[in-house]
């Protein structure tokens, strides 16, 4: 380790891809991360940084190539933050991610069980319903796009692979106005300024589009005009709205929604059910693979209209009202108040009322059910990014359900408690996963699991 210098270049040989898609391969001895090196690949790689147990470094020259290395679609790959595997072949990306979740399942969780190959698109561009884009100032000019990875820099994107080509055309309009009418942007660095951010949602089975406004304010000057062009171009367009957000922070969205245009919610679908959304909704983003996502769910869950479901962390109510079409009741419990008043409304503008939505934290709610004797024939899980609560896990296992099936979007902390719960009284029948982020590092997974 000593003799590892950042500056120096050494050969090295990727034999695997990390979490979040870097090359590794060792120097040494040790551990080498190569951000865009591919596994199977031979590199030299210059060190950047040396630490305690790992060093990092970049590609300085490709000396064998993988089969699976592709020139980048996208003209801003190299710089954009977005997408992380534009370089590696789509059914490499599949390969790679099943090979994440099974490398996961194994090291952390001790676990052996059928990984299926992962479900990917067969158009993977355009897929993404919603998109953000931060606006500022590049070189005087106004610009909107994303950020390179790891900053708050923006690189100016007129379009973008993975958005739908209506949030391109929102953002082109928008950007436009601003010039035409010297609109003031924000400035993250003084907090001064007006417009932040466009946020953009199309509904892909309805059609119907909402565009949000992120601003360091009240209210915006020319919105006739604005308003105007957007009806002009926009097809389809149903909201125009407000976001009040003042305070100095990273977090895009603020808590208050002035609806300028339109209505205050779009309407769209996941099978037959239909979505009221408003701007602060959580609504997932990938509406083609979610339907395979909720599916593969369901078919874990086998329901046959006698069971009794919670569904735990259930957002707006999703997978909630699906299971609630083929179970006798369902309770779901999220901790997000407006999400739960979200999967009230959905529930009761599709006539479903065998469903029940509690407000609070899993770790408070699940245990004190357990502790009434409530029982439940499958659980229904799909934690954010951390995981579950170790009170969540004692009080699924208490309940004593037949199945679980465990929705996650991390494959790391999905190992860690199915490890918990294999070491109780569980078994991993099968995994699934399901590519709902093309061209990221993301992956979302299905496990079935099984009372032994």
């Amino acid at each position: 380790m000593q003799d590892i210098k950042t500056g120096k270049k050494y050969e090295v040989c990727i034999d695997n891809m990390a979490h979040e898609g870097q090359g590794v391969g060792r120097i040494e001895g040790v551990a080498v991360f190569v951000e865009g090196a591919l596994t199977g690949e031979k590199i030299i790689a210059e060190i950047d940084k040396v630490s305690k147990n790992y060093v990092i470094g970049h590609i300085n020259q490709i000396l064998d190539k993988s089969p699976d290395r592709i020139q980048p679609l996208c003209p801003y790959a190299e710089k954009c933050g977005g997408c992380s595997l534009q370089h590696l072949s789509y059914k490499g990306q599949l390969k790679y991610k099943k090979q994440k979740i099974k490398d996961n399942l194994e090291k952390i969780g001790k676990i052996q069980a059928k990984v299926h190959e992962t479900i990917g698109m067969e158009k993977p561009q355009r897929y993404r319903n919603k998109a953000q884009f931060p606006v500022g100032m590049v070189e005087g000019k106004t610009v909107t796009g994303f950020y390179t990875p790891r900053s708050h820099d923006i690189i100016p994107i007129e379009s973008c692979m993975i958005q739908h080509e209506i949030s391109d055309n929102i953002a082109r309009i928008i950007r436009n106005w601003i010039k035409e009418y010297g609109i003031y942007v924000y400035d993250e660095k003084t907090g001064k300024g007006l417009i932040r951010h466009i946020v953009t949602r199309v509904a892909f089975k309805t059609g119907e589009v909402m565009v949000v406004i992120v601003i360091n304010g009240k209210n915006i000057p020319c919105k006739k005009q604005l308003i105007h062009a957007l009806k002009k171009d926009i097809k389809g367009l149903k909201s125009v709205v407000l976001n009040i957000n003042t305070k100095r922070t990273n977090v895009i969205m603020g808590e208050k929604n002035i609806t300028i245009y339109g209505s205050d919610n779009i309407i769209d679908y996941i099978n037959d059910i239909k979505f009221e959304i408003s701007p602060l909704s959580f609504f997932q983003v990938n509406p083609v693979q979610t339907e395979v996502l909720y599916e593969k769910a369901l078919e874990y869950a086998d329901l046959s209209r006698n069971e009794t479901v919670i569904d735990v962390y259930c957002g707006i109510g999703t997978i909630s009202l699906f299971a609630a079409q083929k179970a006798s009741f369902v309770y779901g419990i999220e901790a997000i108040q407006q999400a739960v008043e979200d999967a009230k409304r959905n529930a009761r503008i599709n006539g479903i009322k065998n469903v029940e939505f509690i407000s609070g934290e899993a770790e408070k709610i699940m245990p004190e059910l357990a502790g009434k004797g409530i029982k439940a024939d499958v659980i229904i899980m799909d934690p954010p990014r951390k995981g579950c609560n170790i009170s969540v896990l004692a009080a699924v296992v208490k309940m004593n359900p037949k199945k679980i099936v465990y929705v996650s979007c991390n494959p790391s902390t999905l190992a860690r408690d199915l490890k918990y719960l294999e070491d109780n009284s569980y078994k991993t029948i099968e995994v699934q996963p399901v590519d709902m982020f093309p061209y990221t590092y993301h992956i979302e997974t299905v496990v079935n699991l099984q009372r032994k």
